[in-house]
């Protein structure tokens, strides 16, 4: 049995990290790295690194400060923002990073997503997603869910994955920081049209959220922020109590 995984989400502003709530009212947190080493020993499967303001501010990454975050972890490093060609690719990995995230350049060239799975591998292009339901429909965001794109994101996933991405970030905006459980509907949506890992973002507020995440087929891992960085979930209890719910977990 495929084990499930607990991932830690890093939002990144200004060389901190960050967290807000239906992605507005950011605040600080904490220092990256320091987080970064915390969750590597804290039992977390993978870590991921948004620079959330590098699209809507049009520049690179910070890869300084990804440089550092890198050299304190040994999981693996899914790193995102800014992401708007193959050299950004090259730049990120180059960083330490071993899975890159596309949103916001991929709505914008969709071709940047075949352009890294065929120079990278598929297993190396995340596509993130920010979805928001407008008028009954669930719509794709871009900049940070700043923007309403008005695509399709069902159909954008499909696509997504017809172009070469071996994983999807399904972040719901709609229940983002609001900790009153996953996004269910939203990713039973997805799920029944793609067969690549999801990972499921927004909305954890309690270890048994996860626990109802993962009685749904085809949700492969949870991420999360707040509950983590404050402290209010510890990884290895969470990992503990699912593992009792009959939830496969590497422990």
């Amino acid at each position: 049995m495929i084990t499930k995984r607990i991932i830690p989400c890093l939002d990144i502003r200004d060389g901190k990290v960050v967290k807000g709530r239906n992605f507005e009212g950011i605040r600080d947190v904490a220092d990256p790295v320091e987080m970064a080493a915390f969750y590597n020993e804290s039992g977390a499967d993978e870590l991921v690194f948004y620079d959330i303001t590098a699209s809507v501010e049009q520049r690179q990454l910070f890869t300084d400060i990804l440089t550092k975050v890198a050299s304190q972890i040994f999981i693996p490093l899914t790193v995102g923002g800014g992401i708007n060609t193959i050299d950004d690719f090259d730049r990120v990995l180059k960083c330490g990073a071993d899975k890159v995230s596309v949103n916001s350049g991929a709505i914008r060239n969709p071709q940047l997503i075949e352009e890294g799975a065929k120079k990278y591998g598929d297993q190396c292009v995340v596509l993130s997603m920010d979805i928001k339901r407008v008028d009954g429909k669930f719509h794709l965001f871009a900049k940070g869910g700043r923007e309403d794109t008005g695509i399709d994101a069902l159909q954008w996933t499909v696509d997504g994955v017809n172009r070469g991405a071996g994983e999807l970030v399904v972040n719901s905006i709609d229940t983002d920081g609001v900790k009153e459980g996953f996004d269910l509907e939203l990713l039973d949506e997805i799920a029944a049209r793609v067969n690549v890992p999801i990972i499921a973002s927004g909305g954890a507020g309690k270890m048994e959220d996860f626990a109802e995440l993962f009685r749904h087929p085809g949700i492969d891992a949870g991420l999360a922020a707040s509950i983590f960085h404050f402290k209010e979930v510890a990884i290895r209890d969470l990992k503990t109590y699912l593992r009792g719910e009959g939830v496969e977990v590497r422990l």
